[in-house]
């Protein structure tokens, strides 16, 4: 053997042993999750020096082009290919920050950035991965040896353990062909499941149902939804500022009579309501129907509705509201529900008519008409009263149509049709969702905690999953479970003071807002998140009342039936900074000890900002304290380098201390919170929105001590290192 062939042999050998190595696995799930990026409105970026550049810019090709399969293009920019860009960032900021620059820049939560180094070590990668981390991103780090610093910042990693850079350079080429290939795999696998779905549509449920039958509430969708687990996704972007909605379901007339109570019954302990007036509005998917015109829709109202005085009444306030009626028919009575109120609460409910007539008089030109205006839909609200609509036959089979090209939101009800395949959002309440899950079979505890609601929403998930579930929680706002191995995301409100609020009709304004707002092309969470905002705002401006503009229609008299506060924390008194002084540990036993919830959020705090503020005050709602676990500064200077803090921990905890939402401040030295929170075994550990949909570390340990990691929504655009770019750059 010569001495070339010596060499060559050895090199190929070192090469074996480092393919063999890599985990491949993790490569092809990487793959897998590029796949599924396709038309969702996100993108890859890639970044890489020298070899590992050139290597960024074949995978982007690959993926923009093609590499075996033919198929619609993923979104991938290779970074260092922006030459204009990258000469002007080097020149204005230098090296380091041509790759930091351009990922703040494009960077949105939810998209990937995937990091090429052989060392794991470039500077530039390394203020890339914090910039990608700050934007929401995921950040994934293809490297060479591990332990490296690329691979510990990132959130995952693949490494190639070689001892020559070219072996690892190579190494990294045939990772990029698996994944490739794994792209390619996942299309053809998606692409079966549709062929299948097309082929077989008695796989849809109203199938196998009898004839006249309403779908059971317990069973699945459809066994052709997706069986990949649902991430949040982000629907095709409307064409449209005021989208096109359409509205299914149950309408009907609602009567509210408002009256006064000032005695008792002599006879028997019944209240006495006198005087007052009776007022006439739509109900049930009618209201939801209005609600979303009078938020400047253009809405089309897709229901059932009786031949007599009522129906036409009901037509009249609907044309008065310039909603568009599509007209099933109604083999009976057009419903009306009646409402008792005094005293600003609603003392009983008379439905008249408890028996649902068949629907579909009208059915074959009236379904036509359906199909019209579900096919013109960007966005579709079916909101089921349990009456008969949303179990119509033919309807759900144009609804399950509609719901591949437009986002279709499906407001429940425990006597109700089951969602049809492809809806994109359920929207049960915490009581619905109880019901459902019974009726699926899953025994839920009694309870109305967050925890309670989560579970609740995990059960809706099991009953008719994958489908993202957003769980109202009426005065406490709503929770957003897009995957049930995931934290849930959860917004919470604010309670009005004062006057009682009449929540009739919040859920179907929060439906409805959601279903627009997912047509207007934005994120689930951002949605729900608007939706809660919107929801809180009309009960505020007195619910059904904010429909009437005559002053007649006087407000609920609050100088009545009024009483001390109740809830499950009467009593506990509030918890204020002064607290702290007694230690965040004695604070959680005592706050445990008296019933209430222990919330507690982590984080560095290093100049804090509106993004800090949001985080603080919606997770400060979740329970009856917060305690902050703090960074130190050694701690901080090892996760952010060694030009951090710019505040000492001291002076960071005083001013979380003068916040109103934080109750205590715990200061940890570890790298990680994990003695902090077994200490406090927080009720509920808060994450800011950036983690959504990722792995969150502290997860499986805060379940382990019986609490619960959730989600709250951030404020794009700020962090500390932004603030600390944008002070150096000025």
């Amino acid at each position: 053997m010569t001495a070339d062939t010596s060499t060559a042999t050895e090199y190929l050998n070192q090469l074996t042993t480092a393919l063999n190595e890599i985990d491949l696995s993790r490569v092809a799930n990487w793959g897998s999750r590029l796949a599924r990026l396709r038309g969702k409105g996100q993108r890859l970026l890639v970044a890489g020096n020298g070899g590992s550049a050139a290597e960024a810019q074949h995978l982007t090709a690959e993926l923009v082009g093609r590499f075996r399969t033919e198929r619609s293009p993923i979104s991938a920019l290779a970074l260092h290919a922006e030459t204009s860009s990258v000469t002007a960032i080097s020149n204005d900021y230098g090296y380091e920050e041509v790759f930091a620059r351009q990922v703040r820049a494009h960077a949105r939560p939810g998209d990937i950035v995937l990091l090429m180094s052989g060392s794991g070590r470039s500077p530039n990668l390394l203020r890339a991965a914090e910039a990608a981390r700050e934007a929401g991103a995921v950040t994934w780090a293809l490297t060479g040896p591990a332990p490296n610093p690329l691979a510990t910042l990132a959130d995952e990693a693949v490494t190639v353990t070689a001892r020559s850079l070219s072996t690892v350079q190579e190494c990294h080429l045939v990772a990029v062909h698996l994944m490739c290939a794994a792209v390619d795999a996942a299309v053809d696998a998606a692409a079966a499941r549709d062929v299948t779905t097309v082929a077989t549509p008695a796989a849809e449920p109203i199938a196998t149902e009898p004839a006249g039958s309403a779908p059971s509430a317990a069973a699945p969708p459809s066994s052709t939804s997706s069986p990949e687990p649902v991430r949040e996704r982000r629907p095709a972007t409307a064409r449209k500022a005021r989208p096109d909605l359409v509205v299914v379901g149950d309408a009907f007339l609602d009567h509210d009579h408002l009256g006064r109570v000032e005695r008792v019954a002599s006879d028997e302990p019944a209240l006495v309501v006198s005087g007052g007036s009776t007022h006439m509005r739509p109900g049930g998917a009618a209201l939801a129907a209005v609600l979303s015109a009078r938020q400047g829709y253009p809405v089309t109202l897709v229901t059932a509705l009786g031949q007599d005085a009522v129906g036409d009444r009901l037509r009249t306030l609907l044309d008065e509201a310039r909603v568009e009626v599509v007209d099933l028919g109604l083999d009976g009575s057009t419903a009306v529900k009646t409402r008792i109120r005094a005293a600003g609460r609603t003392l009983m409910m008379l439905d008249e008519h408890d028996v649902c007539p068949p629907v579909g008089r009208e059915s074959e030109t009236a379904l036509a008409a359906a199909r019209r205006a579900l096919t013109a839909a960007g966005g579709i609200l079916v909101s089921d009263y349990g009456r008969g609509v949303a179990a119509h036959a033919g309807l759900r089979a144009v609804l399950a149509e509609a719901a591949r090209r437009s986002p279709l939101v499906w407001d429940p009800h425990p006597r109700g049709a089951a969602p049809v395949a492809h809806t994109a959002v359920v929207t049960p309440n915490s009581r619905e969702a109880r019901v459902i899950a019974s009726l699926a079979g899953s025994t839920l505890a009694v309870g109305d905690t967050l925890s309670d609601d989560v579970e609740a929403a995990r059960a809706v998930w099991g009953a008719w999953g994958p489908v993202q579930v957003a769980l109202t929680r009426h005065e406490h706002g709503a929770v957003l479970l897009t995957d049930a191995d995931m934290p849930p995301l959860v917004v919470p409100t604010k309670v009005a003071a004062g006057r009682k609020a009449d929540p009739c009709g919040a859920g179907d304004f929060f439906a409805g807002h959601l279903a627009a707002m997912l047509a207007c092309g934005r994120l689930p969470s951002e949605a729900v998140t608007s939706a809660v905002v919107a929801a809180s705002a009309y009960v505020a401006a007195g619910g059904p009342r904010s429909l009437e503009h005559s002053p007649e229609y006087p407000p609920d008299d609050d100088s009545a039936m009024t009483g001390p506060a109740t809830g499950p924390m009467t009593g506990l008194s509030s918890v204020g900074p002064a607290a702290a002084a007694r230690g965040a540990v004695e604070l959680a036993d005592a706050v445990r000890a008296r019933g209430g919830t222990v919330v507690a959020a982590g984080g560095c705090f290093d100049l804090l900002h509106i993004g800090h503020i949001q985080l603080l005050e919606q997770a400060r709602r979740l329970g009856d304290c917060l305690i902050v676990c703090l960074n130190s500064d050694d701690s901080l200077s090892r996760l952010k380098g060694p030009s951090r803090p710019i505040v000492p921990a001291a002076q960071r905890a005083l001013v979380l201390e003068a916040l109103a939402s934080v109750d205590a401040v715990l200061v940890f030295d570890e790298d990680t919170p994990e003695a902090a929170i077994r200490a406090l075994r927080p009720s509920v550990w808060v994450k800011g929105g950036d983690y959504s949909g990722m792995e969150i570390p502290e997860n499986e340990l805060v379940r382990s001590l019986g609490g619960r990691t959730v989600v709250v929504p951030f404020v794009a655009g700020w962090s500390t290192s932004s603030l600390i770019e944008s002070a150096r750059t000025r």
